[in-house]
């Protein structure tokens, strides 16, 4: 379940990218008076067309500002796959869920445009370092501000400080040692007046809920793969730290190109669905035990939640995640899988899913 949590969250994650890694490398803990564009590293969606300008042309500035730095950080560097500090599943995982409440806040639409300027931004990136253009650095900020300042305050400051709690102190000061100091300064000084126009900015009230599906084909057929694949996901060690691996003799360059066809999937899906998702993942992680399994309940919900956000996008973006994770994942990952929980119970969640498959396809625009 706590892997399962990221499917919801592909967009989210990679549109946090960006802010999330740049922030870390600043000198000391941000303070709450930095919490409000620290919590864009973790979030998700109808901030008022009134600030656009404003936003975009603090962006513009913070760009100056942090630029320099951005060439120097090494975007390729597998530290960034390791945890913040000591290993703490279930205490991470309530900072994904604060991280999720966050995203299901926030404008849809501005979580597409977020996708989108990722999407153009790594299209941009060269170097030995990963950097992307000036230009797409700069779009990516003025859209994450602005995905900042459509989610409340208070949830912004939940997410700071949930994070805040998993990350070593030492952190920072170490991220910091492996570019000019310098210029890391500059860009901490820059990212604390963009900060301050984020929440000049800021909306207070949070969007109304989703609308859940009902009755559907969809919701059906979760109810059967849930039936299906409970016990395989009771088998499943969801605290382990094999999450956290990187991908077997893969690069993050070439990483990078699977995520990045996640992100156009993610783009086009129907921001109603996936915030209904973001929704039933936050109650499904309110019903998780001691070894990270939610409920039969809370897991039917997210499945089929998962299934009608998959639906909502068109089958050849979806064949391209497929196909990009395929070029990744060898089968020593799969095998390695398989073998650490009980192989009826897998076999009978892949007869399942494939059923499951076949009902979503069968809707799908």
């Amino acid at each position: 379940m706590v892997r399962s949590t990221r499917k919801v969250l592909l967009v989210a994650a990679a549109a946090a990218a960006s802010c999330s890694v740049k922030m870390t490398f600043v000198p000391g803990p941000l303070g709450r008076s930095g919490a409000m564009a620290a919590g864009a590293a973790a979030g998700v969606m109808m901030a008022p067309a009134a600030f656009a300008d404003q936003i975009g042309d603090a962006a513009k500035k913070l760009g100056g500002a942090s630029y320099d730095f951005a060439k120097e950080v090494d975007w390729n560097n597998g530290v960034f796959l390791q945890a913040p500090g000591s290993f703490q599943p279930l205490k991470a995982l309530k900072a994904i869920d604060k991280m999720i409440e966050m995203g299901a806040a926030a404008d849809p639409e501005l979580l597409k445009k977020a996708a989108d300027a990722h999407h153009k931004a790594i299209g941009s990136i060269s170097g030995p370092n990963g950097v992307t253009s000036r230009a797409d650095w700069d779009a990516v900020n003025a859209v994450l501000g602005r995905v900042v300042a459509s989610v409340p305050k208070q949830k912004v400051m939940d997410v700071y400080d949930a994070v805040k709690d998993i990350t070593d102190p030492k952190v920072p000061a170490y991220m910091k040692s492996l570019v000019n100091g310098a210029d890391a300064e500059k860009a901490y000084q820059g990212f604390l007046e963009f900060k301050d126009v984020v929440a000049a900015n800021e909306v207070t009230t949070a969007s109304a809920a989703a609308t859940v599906p009902t009755g559907d084909k969809i919701g059906t057929a979760a109810k059967a793969l849930s039936d299906a694949s409970y016990p395989f996901i009771k088998d499943i060690d969801w605290l382990s730290d094999i999450y956290l691996k990187p991908l077997p003799g893969k690069t993050a360059p070439e990483t990078l190109k699977a995520i990045d066809k996640m992100i156009v999937m993610g783009s086009k899906m129907d921001g109603n669905l996936l915030k209904a998702a973001a929704e039933a993942h936050h109650k499904a992680i309110g019903s998780i035990d001691a070894k990270g399994v939610t409920s039969p309940e809370d897991y039917e919900a997210v499945n089929a939640a998962l299934g009608r956000i998959v639906a909502s996008v068109p089958k050849q973006t979806v064949m391209d995640v497929y196909d990009s994770m395929a070029k990744i994942v060898d089968s020593s990952v799969t095998n390695n899988l398989f073998s650490k929980v009980n192989p009826l119970d897998a076999l009978s969640a892949a007869k399942g899913f494939y059923t499951f498959k076949d009902v979503v396809e069968a809707v799908q625009r």
